[in-house]
């Protein structure tokens, strides 16, 4: 899977043309429809001023949430647009209608250096579908195709995949860094390589496991997913959640790792709470001593302080998952100490998206870290090694 031969922006022609752009502005609305973060719009601003710097007249196309109807306003495009308006310093136009005479003419009538925004294409249920008159319609709008949208790149649709047969294409700026951080890091990763996976069930992460385990010198496993580990181990975990499906498969993958020469680092210590709840009375156990009634919440300051330890000496870290219930005060320290190892470390850091980096973000470190993912589940997609279809269908150079 090496996606690093694909043609870059650069790498065609974008002067005076029009060129259909695929971004991923999927950011999240509060009740009155304001943007809460801005991070992703912000990512694609690199390749949208490049293409208004070379003249380019530019159709932005993103999707906004799982609409189940063409025209539900929540997942309207307009808060974005006026977002890009803000930022850009000029007018972007949503242009409400997809497919339409209205819109062909509108693009026509663009001078070359504007830019306007489709619609959200998941409006219209061919673009999952990847139907094929669909994409022969986007493609009819542009000369080039550039797709800027790493987070939906594994998925095989008309926006994505389909579109690229009718037009030259390349990866936008933010695509062509995450191949090359994420692809780096798995082909020819600085050691010691360090893993670091949360989360709560081994069944979400097995493939990323079995992928990097061919790969990293430690994989460092917390979060709900550790007390099926410490259960295979012969350990009571109280009321923890366990996976009892999982626990051949954990012994396995602690069998396979000392096979391969692989360290899996467990956690000693555990915050613990009488029950799943914020406000619950809670204390801090050895990880082999967790009392029947008690459910763990978090990892304690013993572990803490044994995965700094290893990260600290890492040169490649690729972090995904928080290592407790990061979203309840009392349970963050465990994630958040780990946050603070990953950016006071000299090594190459990749976040893997969701609380991890919201941590990182939260606690202020997002600067002293190398990479945070945009991609959400495409980022675990590339974990696992999958191929990704919309990178495939991008032009080799």
């Amino acid at each position: 899977m090496n996606y690093l031969n694909k043609k870059s922006i650069t790498d065609i022609n974008v002067k005076n043309r029009t060129v259909f752009l695929r971004c991923d502005l999927n950011v999240p609305l509060d009740s009155k429809l304001n943007i809460i973060d801005t991070k992703k719009i912000d990512e694609s601003l690199k390749t949208i001023k490049y293409l208004i710097e070379n003249n380019s007249k530019i159709i932005i196309c993103s999707h906004l949430g799982r609409p189940k109807s063409k025209n539900d306003s929540k997942f309207s495009l307009k808060p974005i647009a006026n977002y890009l308006s803000k930022v850009l310093g000029k007018e972007i136009k949503l242009l409400p209608e997809i497919e339409g005479e209205n819109t062909k003419k509108t693009i026509v009538k663009l001078n070359f250096g504007d830019v306007c925004m489709l619609e959200n294409i998941r409006f219209d249920e061919r673009e999952c579908e990847n139907d094929e008159n669909f994409s022969k319609y986007l493609a009819s709008l542009a000369d080039v195709y550039i797709n800027d949208a790493f987070a939906v790149c594994h998925r095989a649709h008309a926006s994505t995949v389909g579109i690229t047969k009718y037009l030259p294409s390349a990866c936008g700026f933010l695509v062509e860094k995450e191949i090359k951080i994420l692809g780096s890091a798995l082909k020819s990763p600085k050691r010691p390589f360090v893993a670091i996976l949360g989360g709560a069930k081994i069944s979400d992460k097995i493939e990323v496991i079995n992928n990097l385990m061919e790969k990293v010198d430690t994989l460092i496993i917390g979060g709900g997913m550790s007390y099926t580990f410490t259960n295979a181990l012969g350990y009571s975990v109280g009321d923890s959640i366990c996976e009892k499906d999982k626990i051949s498969l954990a012994k396995n993958i602690m069998a396979k790792a000392k096979e391969k020469g692989v360290k899996i680092l467990l956690p000693l210590d555990n915050v613990v709470g009488l029950k799943y709840s914020a406000d619950t009375e809670f204390k801090t156990v050895d990880s082999d001593k967790i009392p029947n009634g008690w459910t763990g919440l978090d990892i304690g300051q013993k572990t803490v302080k044994l995965f700094s330890e290893t990260i600290l000496k890492a040169k490649t870290i690729i972090w995904n998952g928080p290592l407790g219930v990061y979203e309840w005060k009392n349970f963050q320290k465990g994630t958040a100490g780990i946050a603070r190892a990953v950016a006071n470390s000299e090594a190459t850091s990749i976040i893997g998206g969701g609380d991890s980096a919201a941590a990182i973000q939260n606690l202020g470190f997002k600067d002293k870290v190398t990479h945070i993912s945009t991609g959400g589940g495409a980022t675990l997609k590339f974990l696992e090694g999958k191929s990704f279809p919309a990178l495939e269908a991008i032009d080799e150079k």
